[in-house]
């Protein structure tokens, strides 16, 4: 039996996931705030501006710019704005969203001047009990999915139960998803890769080549790991589709908006000249100093993220960058 589940945000992913949910026989309403964005979907069944590649949206998908008749019975309710303006736009729903209703975040980032985790946002925002939290994260690039491509991800939530019925809402014949009870790891997981493709992007646009990608990749995964383990999340979650999964997908990819981000910064653009030439949001950018921050607060050395701050706010060069991130001293992996 299907469920009434609410997407709000439709960007790319967004509303590639709200295709999924349509195709696993859900009935999904999409919330926008762009009046033309709204209407193309509810009356064209397209969402031209932001996911141009599918042609035709299923017929259970509908659009509504109304805040309180987007979440009117919903079941299940997924965010999916960007991360950075996520508390503020949460702060109109607080409220409106039925008491049963489980939401999920899709959202992969830590806010800035807070350092918080998007669960932590979501669930202050809407003064939410941790039961009704889930997240999702996995190797999904938006296009693929929307292509209907094979894909997997992963549901945490602290009651696997809820885990679970979120799950079931979106497994369809090309997509499956798995659950765990450990959200942080799934969040710390989907927020630092961005750091490690920024990287590999920038490595990739100044002309390196494998070898460095797989250093600064392999590299970045135990940075990560060491940050999670720190903050209590569970290891194994590292090297699992949330973790070794999604750092493969956003590295590898020119679809990624980091990877691309970065490679045009390798190339020798400035910040401000990849931000306007950047197709939608790289979380990466503003999750760098925040990653910087963690380290400092749980005493675990972040020389990636660290080297990234310093091309973002510095503009030293990939060279640069990739020198800093060994000291002279020879050390056990």
């Amino acid at each position: 039996m299907g469920r009434k589940i609410t997407v709000l945000g439709a960007g790319a992913w967004g509303t590639a996931f709200g295709q999924v949910l349509a195709d696993a026989g859900n009935d999904v309403t999409m919330w926008a705030r762009e009046p033309e964005i709204v209407e193309d979907i509810r009356d064209n069944r397209r969402n031209g501006v932001r996911l141009p590649s599918v042609k035709k949206l299923p017929d259970a998908i509908t659009a509504t710019g109304n805040r309180a008749e987007a979440v009117k019975d919903a079941d299940i309710v997924v965010v999916a704005i960007a991360a950075q303006f996520a508390r503020v736009a949460l702060v109109e729903f607080r409220g409106l969203i039925p008491e049963h209703a489980i939401v999920v975040s899709l959202m992969k980032g830590i806010e800035r001047n807070t350092n918080k985790r998007m669960d932590e946002v979501v669930r202050e925002t809407l003064d939410l009990p941790a039961d009704r939290f889930a997240a999702i994260s996995g190797p999904n690039l938006s296009k693929e999915i929307a292509d209907r491509h094979p894909a997997a991800t992963v549901v945490a939530c602290e009651n696997i139960d809820n885990a679970t019925i979120v799950a079931e809402a979106c497994t369809t014949k090309y997509f499956k998803a798995f659950v765990t009870t450990d959200v942080i790891g799934l969040e710390m997981c989907g927020s630092l890769k961005n750091v490690t493709a920024l990287a590999v992007g920038m490595a990739r646009g100044a002309g390196y080549g494998e070898n460095t990608a797989a250093m600064i990749e392999t590299r970045g995964l135990a940075e990560l790991a060491a940050l999670g383990a720190a903050a209590g999340a569970d290891p194994k979650t590292f090297f699992g589709l949330a973790g070794v999964g999604d750092l493969i997908a956003t590295c590898g990819s020119p679809l990624s908006r980091n990877y691309t981000f970065g490679s045009n910064l390798g190339k020798g653009l400035s910040v401000e000249e990849a931000t306007k030439v950047s197709n939608g949001v790289a979380e990466g950018v503003p999750t760098t100093d925040a990653v910087v921050a963690l380290g400092n607060r749980l005493d675990v050395p972040t020389p990636l993220a660290y080297q990234m701050s310093r091309v973002l706010n510095e503009g030293i060069s990939c060279a640069e960058m990739l020198a800093g991130l060994f000291g002279r001293e020879i050390t056990v992996e």
